[in-house]
């Protein structure tokens, strides 16, 4: 018998037609090891995983949704057992409580949630791309904040409605950062413009997840109704698990997009020893966790006014500067203007200038290499290390942009965070 055509259903399984008196008989391929969908697995994979799984998705998909329904399992615990204190605090089962006074308390945790949502949107809404591990490790920290805060609310009644709203305030919180970092770590899954497929599975695995955690649910309430002691030992219990869970689910994700942490590590790394690191080793360099030491802050694109206050400044800004951003050193702060002609190769330049410049205007370990030459040039005039800067850019962008691309990182695309000022200035004649 003679093979007249192969099929395959992704990676999953895949088939062979072959002509036998005329007639083709299909018949699976060995040494596959595929399920078909009319299996237990192959039902769950097609009900649960997006379609194409693994190939229709990032490579950390899997790690990361394994660590993030543990952690959903742990929240739905820990909500349940902060419902509970919160209906004992507005008086169910309290003959002396009234539905009046219940509704109001309701009200006033919901209404002030509202309001923290937007005035959160408002505040933060920009770095949720740039930094979305970050606040997503803070959303769920909040969360457990907030439902601490609601369990410990029923023993202070004088206080009752405030602590509830302030728990409302931080729920909102974590509403807006939650589901605004889940959407650009989805974007970051999806490799086949499948994001709503993935969005969607997604919520089939938290709605099975949550299932879960209402059955256990129903054994644990008898157990903790009327003993606080129980209650806060299994919330402590259950928060450690969570945000455990969350720090392993936010370390396992690898970018391949540039955001500012992500480029300063790999610049620093190119600087020291001429080797441009993989998104997988930068990714586990990078920090998940805010941070509040003192450092030098980059503005990205800032408004001229921000860098330059007369035409001293910007004739300054301008010396040995070839590209369509000007930089400087102003109140602490390492200023950048973006033109409004600048591509993405220009911004990525611009921000390794910024990068540079931080480091050696706040060292945080002693510099080396390229670093240390260009620090050698600070004095207490700011401009001249800032013309420094275009001269060694001048040398290692274009080498340092390739081995970004040959390393695995999108140069076509960043996460950068830059402000909506553009700005045209009129060039020195030379």
């Amino acid at each position: 018998m003679s093979v007249v055509a192969t099929e395959r259903y992704g990676s999953l399984e895949s088939w062979k037609y072959q002509l036998k008196d005329g007639v083709m008989e299909r018949e699976r391929e060995g040494g596959n090891g595929g399920t078909t969908g009319k299996t237990i697995i192959g039902v769950f994979k097609s009900v649960f995983l997006p379609q194409g799984f693994p190939e229709s998705v990032s490579g950390d998909y899997l790690q990361y949704q394994f660590w993030d329904t543990l952690q959903a399992f742990s929240s739905s615990l820990s909500g349940t057992l902060a419902t509970q204190a919160s209906l004992r605090g507005v008086g169910v089962g309290n003959q002396e409580a009234t539905v009046a006074a219940a509704t109001i308390t309701w009200l006033l945790r919901d209404g002030t949630g509202m309001l923290g949502r937007i005035l959160f949107a408002w505040l933060k809404g920009n770095k949720l791309d740039s930094e979305a591990k970050k606040w997503r490790l803070v959303a769920d920290v909040l969360n457990d904040i907030a439902m601490f805060m609601e369990i410990l609310a029923p023993n202070f009644p004088t206080c009752f409605t405030l602590i509830v709203c302030s728990a409302g305030i931080f729920k909102s919180i974590v509403g807006v950062a939650g589901g605004a970092t889940r959407a650009a770590l989805t974007l970051h899954q999806a490799r086949r413009d499948n994001m709503a497929d993935i969005s969607a599975k997604d919520g089939s695995q938290e709605t099975l997840v949550n299932l879960a955690g209402l059955l256990v649910s129903l054994i644990l309430i008898p157990l903790v109704t009327d003993n606080p002691l129980l209650t806060f030992v299994l919330f402590f219990l259950f928060t450690i698990l969570h945000l455990f869970a969350n720090y392993k689910a936010v370390r396992s994700v690898v970018m391949e997009t540039l955001n500012e942490a992500r480029l300063a590590i790999v610049l620093h790394q190119y600087l020291r020893d001429g080797r441009v690191l993989a998104p997988l080793e930068a990714n586990h360099k990078e920090p998940v966790f805010l941070e509040f030491r003192r450092t030098v802050p980059i503005k990205l694109g800032v408004r001229l006014g921000e860098l330059v206050y007369t035409s001293e400044d910007l004739n300054l800004a301008m010396k040995n500067n070839h590209g369509p951003f000007l930089i400087g050193v102003k109140r602490g702060s390492v200023c950048v203007c973006l033109g409004p002609d600048a591509s993405v190769c220009d911004e990525i330049r611009a921000v390794c200038q910024a990068v540079c410049l931080c480091a050696v205007l706040h060292p945080v370990s002693p510099l080396e290499g390229a670093l240390k030459q260009l620090s050698m040039s600070h004095s207490n005039n700011h401009w001249e290390l800032v013309h420094e800067s275009h001269k060694l850019m001048d040398q290692i962008f274009q080498p340092f942009l390739k081995a970004l691309e040959v390393a695995g990182w999108q140069t076509s695309r960043t996460l950068l965070d830059w402000n909506e000022w553009r700005v045209e200035w009129k060039k020195k004649s030379s």
